[in-house]
């Protein structure tokens, strides 16, 4: 009887504690118009004058920062902590998780309707009224979007991983250390986009990034500068970028640092390009941590966003 009641008295303990973290923050699901719905998080203590509203990378990454077969919780992970330190944040599906059912198709999609997905969702809670200082934060892809639509709608910008070249130069970066004899036919095909609008001279292994439908979206996505759009920028910005990036390198970070009028650069070592910490110099290491939701977060990331939220009060 004595070690039921012990198993028992275990057991509620873990479920008070479950509980008791939870209660930190606050989540609630937003729609904010036919294209976006997100999640809503804010402090469950004291009322937040500061939103972040995160956009997230290429490719189908809902909310949360995952992608199909591949789950990590990177958004979540970092909107609950920055709850727990006072800040509230709004992460959201990208509207490819809408088209089919709002019957829009690929080949008409633009670098220019996640930037006004963005701009419609800083309009929604400024309208609101709720919070004092909204701040864009972008990751990867997100990075520029979000430095498109805070310009002259938001109080500061925090690029996460962005960088800080056009795409097609950081395509053809990363096709060289992966795949060295397609890098010169990716640049050959992106130039022949850029002279005619579409390119078919491109090796069959590159129709992920070359094929017909996405060209138009390509084009409209390379057409942007990111360290011209940021040095457009007159509010406070923060740049983040990780060592043990394999993505994108830490020197895109340094780009945009040296365009950026006011700027700072907080380059984490040894975080990755989900914000974990990564020691190990082997790659399958730093790529497996894509597909491990409960490794936690590298520990300067969370801080570092604080602090400069905090000076901007």
């Amino acid at each position: 009887m004595r070690k039921t009641i012990l198993i028992l008295s275990i057991f509620f303990i873990v479920i008070h504690i479950g509980r008791a973290k939870e209660s930190t923050y606050t989540e609630t699901d937003v729609n904010i118009n036919k294209y976006t719905d997100g999640t809503l998080t804010t402090p469950t203590a004291n009322k937040s004058d500061n939103l972040i509203i995160f956009i997230q990378g290429s490719g189908p990454v809902d909310r949360d920062g995952n992608q199909p077969m591949m789950k990590n919780d990177a958004m979540k992970k970092l909107a609950r902590q920055l709850a727990e330190n006072g800040i509230a944040s709004f992460r959201y599906d990208k509207r490819i998780f809408k088209m089919q059912e709002l019957h829009i198709k690929e080949k008409d999609l633009r670098f220019g309707d996640f930037v006004q997905d963005a701009k419609d969702i800083i309009a929604y809670f400024k309208e609101k009224g709720q919070f004092k200082n909204i701040i864009v934060a972008g990751h990867d892809e997100g990075s520029l979007i979000g430095m498109l639509a805070a310009r002259g709608n938001a109080d500061a910008f925090i690029s996460l991983a962005g960088a800080g070249e056009p795409i097609d130069n950081i395509i053809v970066q990363q096709i060289n250390k992966q795949a060295p004899p397609l890098a010169e036919n990716a640049r050959k095909a992106f130039d022949e986009m850029k002279e005619n609008g579409r390119t078919s001279s491109y090796n069959p292994m590159l129709e992920s990034i070359f094929r017909p439908e996405i060209q138009a979206y390509m084009l409209s996505w390379m057409n942007h500068n990111p360290s011209e759009e940021i040095a457009l920028l007159e509010i406070p910005v923060l740049i983040i970028g990780g060592t043990a990036d394999i993505q994108v390198e830490e020197k895109e970070a340094e780009i945009l640092k040296s365009s950026a009028k006011n700027a700072q650069l907080s380059l984490i070592d040894n975080m990755n390009h989900i914000f974990r910490k990564i020691e190990s110099r082997d790659q399958l290491v730093n790529t497996k941590s894509y597909n491990e939701p409960n490794q936690p977060l590298h520990p300067e990331i969370v801080p570092v966003i604080t602090e400069f939220i905090k000076e901007l009060e």
